[in-house]
């Protein structure tokens, strides 16, 4: 990690960045894998996961079978663990349900919103080198709680041209209607135009790397609608004197380990703090499995030590991380502090990896600095909100001659017409 001590505000809009490629070099490739998605169809996703997963499939769909096999293989100490997860999972996102109240703006005019399901919603799962089922928790349960019909999820293949077992059993027990083994910016195709095998959706949900992310953000412009452009993994850390350096690395090493292209950031007070904690996580670093993917997530990532936690917070709100921990034993004096975050973690015991599994929050959540202006997935992200109004004769009497004021001067006479014409026939009654 780049250690950098007091930084002056004028360099924060630099040490802000997140590592990336060249972003039309980026749009290029992924326009041309969702045009080859739209002309060739199923052929094309055949044809990209040769390309990209190097495996050769015969079917894109996954079969009744296939479940059933996966569903044999996963330890029973695993489905108990998914389970936990899933019931903190529904409990949370369950109780975000509400009934609107019917509000009488004026005597005879009634106005209210009714939560109705996106019909149609895609899942990607990423599956490449680490098979997030846990994800599809995060999408299919609120996906189900909120009454969507048609549910589809595409995740990459492995070599052999199967499914990891714990996706599809994850798959399965939350109910997801069809399964594809298609992954990459070509899922996002395929899902957004439609093949022979997969059907056009109306929201796309789940995060990707840099490919996923641009696709996403392309195929929008043709109506779909998706989630938030959450892309490779972050998190920030404040650290005081009294966190626990052995937590807050292995909290920084728990994101590092996602990719090369994820970013983690070590915020302090105190330059103590900061060595205690770097030298926690190179000792942690040397016995991880994905040693070599975490490193390469390092060699982009910060640890900064500022003046005062104060500034710490606000470098966090400029920063706007995915992931935020404050790591101290008394985190509630520093949260107001805190505007701009996808999800926080409060306290040295309050692990990102909670989040990420079994609290019950979602983990789908904005990335690169979105957190300015999106929110994580909930159960709102699976409805579409209808505002209903309801007017009486009173109702109309009472609001119709500020509606023809304000049309006339418009100059929307039509519009004026339509509340004239009703005003008119009740006062010739």
């Amino acid at each position: 990690m780049k250690r950098i001590i007091q930084p002056q505000r004028v360099q924060w809009e630099e040490l802000v960045q997140r590592p990336s490629i060249d972003q039309r070099q980026l749009t290029g490739e992924v326009s041309a894998i969702i045009d080859a998605v739209i002309q060739s169809g199923d052929q094309a996703l055949v044809t990209f996961a040769k390309k990209f997963d190097g495996v050769e499939l015969s079917d894109l769909a996954v079969s009744e079978k296939e479940i059933e096999e996966a569903i044999a293989q996963v330890p029973q100490k695993l489905k108990d663990a998914i389970q936990v997860a899933y019931n903190n999972i529904y409990a949370f996102h369950s109780a975000q349900r509400f009934e609107e109240m019917v509000i009488e703006s004026t005597p005879g005019v009634k106005c209210w919103r009714k939560s109705l399901p996106i019909d149609k919603v895609g899942l990607y799962i990423p599956g490449g080198s680490a098979p997030l089922f846990s994800t599809i928790l995060m999408l299919g349960i609120p996906a189900k709680i909120a009454g969507c019909k048609e549910i589809v999820l595409c995740t990459p293949p492995g070599k052999n041209g199967e499914i990891n077992p714990a996706i599809l059993y994850t798959a399965s027990l939350v109910g997801v209607n069809k399964l594809f083994k298609v992954g990459g910016a070509q899922a996002i195709a395929a899902m957004t135009y439609g093949t022979e095998s997969i059907p056009s959706m109306y929201k796309l949900f789940g995060p990707g790397n840099q490919y996923v992310t641009k696709a996403k953000e392309l195929v929008q412009q043709s109506g779909v609608a998706i989630d938030m452009p959450a892309g490779p993994s972050e998190v920030l850390i404040i650290a005081d004197n009294t966190c626990n350096p052995e937590f807050v690395a292995a909290d920084l090493l728990s994101q590092a380990e996602h990719g090369a292209d994820s970013q983690v950031i070590l915020l302090s007070d105190s330059e103590q703090v900061m060595e205690a904690c770097i030298e926690a996580l190179n000792n942690q670093l040397q016995s991880l499995p994905r040693k070599e993917m975490a490193t390469k997530a390092l060699e982009n990532s910060k640890a900064i030590v500022f003046k005062t936690i104060k500034e710490c917070s606000d470098f966090s709100n400029a920063y706007a991380p995915e992931h935020l921990i404050i790591a101290s034993t008394s985190p509630r004096k520093y949260v107001d502090d805190i505007t701009t975050a996808g999800s926080v973690f409060l306290g040295n015991y309050s692990c990102e990896s909670a989040g990420d599994y079994a609290s019950g929050t979602n983990h789908t959540l904005p990335t690169n600095g979105y957190a300015k202006n999106y929110s994580g997935v909930s159960l709102d992200s699976f409805v579409k909100k209808i505002t209903y109004q309801e007017l009486t004769k009173e109702g109309l009497e009472r609001i119709g001659v500020a509606i023809e004021i304000m049309a006339e001067a418009e100059e929307l006479i039509a519009h004026k017409n339509a509340v004239s014409v009703r005003l008119n026939s009740m006062y010739n009654d």
